[in-house]
């Protein structure tokens, strides 16, 4: 059913495995899982940006790193099929050069089409989560799945769906997390460790208790969208995300439906994360509205020389419509 990832492997030594500038918990276990999984090949793993403090608990993180591997014989790209989430690997005129023209194969999970222009092979599979589609991958191929893959593609897991608790998660999700625990993947110790590194200093909570007191409500409290500034991302980011700080307190507001961080840079670049409350599965359409893209209920976009406020009028004009079509 996968052949085609044995078949791209299969003349190749040295591979570079590549996570989209928005690096979370799913691109970075799928990434450390296929780095475990192909222990046979030379493998390098790439990430445009610094891997977020916060997910410092998985094992051998510091092997991400900022140099692109140009001597690579194939690229898998892992977690999205988006090219706006590629734009800095665009942007760099070396590694465009580089995509045009090396093997590359995209494995992702997401609803999103895939919109990558250039060549390239994917295996897309619309899954809870990338590790379970690389799971899945690597049962199929008969490949090893040792207790350090399996430790990956199960925090890979619990990321993605909030702990097994989406709206994403089926039966087979459970069959697969089972599976992942007799491979040596030991839940608890593993949400031992997480938690440790969510934990936050005074500083920190005094900024999220900033950022709940600037939560703006639209549409009778329905839509909650909260600005990140330049400043805030320089001071605070490189110990806590602002967006994984606030997305989950706006989405449990009584009476909200569709809650939106926004972060804005002195560059023109706008960034949203999008979350949605159970019953309104609409996070993807909000973003594909801005040209992004993800989850019916967890997405993300990004757009230029727009502003915060401009955002927030073009979200109060559509969501009405996206929850109008759920009726």
């Amino acid at each position: 059913m996968y052949d085609k990832f044995t078949k791209f492997l299969e003349d190749k030594e040295k591979i570079c495995i590549i996570q989209a500038e928005n690096p979370d918990g799913d691109s970075l276990g799928s990434a450390l899982a296929l780095d475990y999984l192909l222990d046979a090949k030379d493998v390098s793993l790439y990430c445009p940006v610094d891997i977020p403090k916060y997910l410092h608990y998985f094992s051998d993180w510091s092997r991400i790193t900022n140099e692109f591997d140009y001597k690579a014989d194939g690229y898998i790209i892992v977690d999205t099929a988006a090219q706006v989430l590629l734009s800095k690997l665009l942007d760099d005129t070396a590694i465009r050069n580089k995509l045009y023209s090396a093997p590359i194969l995209v494995i992702d999970h997401h609803e999103t089409p895939d919109d990558i222009a250039f060549p390239h092979e994917s295996i897309i599979e619309v899954r809870p989560a990338c590790a379970e589609l690389i799971y899945r991958i690597a049962k199929d191929q008969e490949l090893e799945i040792g207790k350090d893959a399996a430790e990956a593609m199960f925090q890979g897991l619990l990321s993605d769906t909030l702990g097994l608790t989406s709206a994403s998660v089926t039966a087979d999700t459970f069959e697969v997390c089972a599976d992942l625990s007799r491979l040596g993947a030991n839940i608890s110790e593993l949400e031992e460790r997480r938690r440790e590194y969510m934990k936050k200093s005074q500083r920190i909570l005094d900024y999220k208790a900033d950022l709940i007191k600037r939560i703006e409500y639209s549409l009778d409290g329905e839509l909650a969208t909260v600005h990140i500034p330049w400043d805030d991302i320089r001071e605070y980011s490189d110990e806590y995300n602002p967006n994984v700080l606030i997305l989950e307190e706006m989405r449990l507001v009584e009476g909200v439906k569709v809650a939106v961080a926004i972060k804005t840079y002195p560059d023109g670049k706008l960034t949203g994360k999008v979350r949605t409350a159970s019953d309104a599965p609409i996070a993807e359409k909000v973003a594909g509205y801005f040209g992004g893209g993800g989850h019916a209920f967890a997405s993300g976009f990004r757009t230029y020389d727009v502003s915060y406020e401009e955002v927030v009028q073009d979200l109060v004009r559509i969501v009405p419509e996206l929850l109008g079509e759920l009726l």
